[in-house]
């Protein structure tokens, strides 16, 4: 159970950050720990909050075509909105995000129960993951904010005590540059994402149907009824999962005549990058044909994540008091692909003492005239 105490009241005269929100609602305590807003600025005039509740990313103000700027993230005014509600808007996923079938995972010999909070099976951690612990956070510079977390031993089942360090950097040419890295004493498996629900149209009132989505892969990793991946990996090619030219995320979303959309409520599936780990090579693209913001995934991972916010319905209100509806934004997680300890033949999660865990996602910004 997650107890926040009530946030100091705004300080006359406080500045807002340029998404207009009072570092005071954030700076609050969860379960006895502190709670801040932490604001990256790069030499353009871009900016990005972050809070240490969860590793959350809580704004990104990037310009779009008239050199406005709006912000592409879904998120909530203050620390309460956080709390009050199960999500996992922005957040740093761990230990393990994705599924893990039946909550079930085998280590060095030994099988590990892990708490069923989606179909009978093990999603993003369980339902007490990295999205609701407090990181330590530090400033470096203006541009940079380190968040660390001792996941312990035993930690909603999981083995090993696991530290934790992501490095967020704004860089100057418009990239959030998310470094992760972990080192264990126990064998165990990670598999660390970022959570952020994106909506290049800067209003979350829309939804990004009309977004022009563009993946990177030749191949996906179906999924049954319970969202669980099959072990198969199928080819996109003649599919409604074929991005790899520019596509409406909206044109055939609704084909649920194809199974597989059937079976996600649309999309939300693994796909298998043809960058195979390539840190330099475009994993996907996303552009609002409104705003003209473009966002290019780039990722040391084998796999992301595409999830068109199928489960959003209306009961979260988020910044500027935006009811945050159907559809109204796009999830782009790096990963492992999901289920990965229990399919030997896939890349693998575990990690090993002496050994360190390095992933990294980039997702940069710009405009497409």
């Amino acid at each position: 159970m997650i107890s926040c105490t009530s946030n100091p009241k705004e300080a006359p005269g406080e500045p807002s950050t340029l998404s207009g929100l009072k570092r005071s609602h954030f700076q609050s305590s969860v379960n006895g720990d502190s709670t801040d807003l932490f604001v990256l600025k790069n030499t353009n005039g871009m900016e990005v909050t972050v809070t240490n509740y969860g590793g959350r990313i809580v704004s990104v103000m990037v310009p779009d075509k008239t050199g406005t700027l709006q912000d592409v993230v879904l998120g909530f005014d203050s620390i309460q909105g956080y709390t009050s509600v199960s999500n996992n808007l922005g957040a740093t996923i761990g230990r393990y995000g994705n599924r893990i079938a039946n909550g079930k995972i085998k280590v060095a010999g030994v099988e590990y129960q892990l708490p069923q909070n989606n179909y009978g099976h093990t999603l993003h951690g369980g339902p007490e993951g990295y999205d609701t612990k407090v990181f330590r956070a530090i400033q470096p510079d203006s541009q940079t904010v380190v968040l660390t977390y001792l996941s312990k031993d035993g930690e909603a089942g999981f083995p090993g005590n696991l530290n934790v360090k992501v490095t967020m950097n704004l860089t100057n040419d418009n990239a959030v540059d998310i470094q992760y890295e972990a080192d264990t004493d126990k064998e165990t498996v990670v598999n660390l994402t970022n959570h952020s629900y994106f909506n290049l149209s800067g209003d979350p009132n829309n939804t990004v149907l009309d977004h022009l989505l563009t993946i990177y892969a030749d191949g996906y990793t179906p999924v049954d009824d319970t969202f669980m991946t099959t072990g198969k990996i199928d080819p996109v090619k003649g599919t409604s999962m074929d991005f790899t030219v520019a596509t409406p995320i909206g044109q055939r979303i609704e084909d649920t005549t194809f199974v597989q959309l059937k079976n996600g409520k649309g999309y939300d599936h693994n796909w298998v990058l043809n960058a195979k780990g390539d840190v330099t090579q475009v994993a996907a693209t996303v552009v609002s044909p409104v705003t003209g913001i473009q966002l290019d995934v780039y990722t040391s991972e084998p796999g992301l994540q595409v999830y068109t916010g199928n489960f959003l319905d209306g009961t979260m209100t988020g910044k500027k008091g935006i009811v945050y509806n159907k559809r109204s934004a796009i999830c782009l997680e790096s990963q492992k692909y999901p289920d990965s300890p229990n399919k030997p033949d896939w890349p693998s999660s575990y990690l090993k003492p002496g050994e360190k865990y390095t992933s990294r996602c980039i997702y940069k910004f710009s405009v497409n005239l």
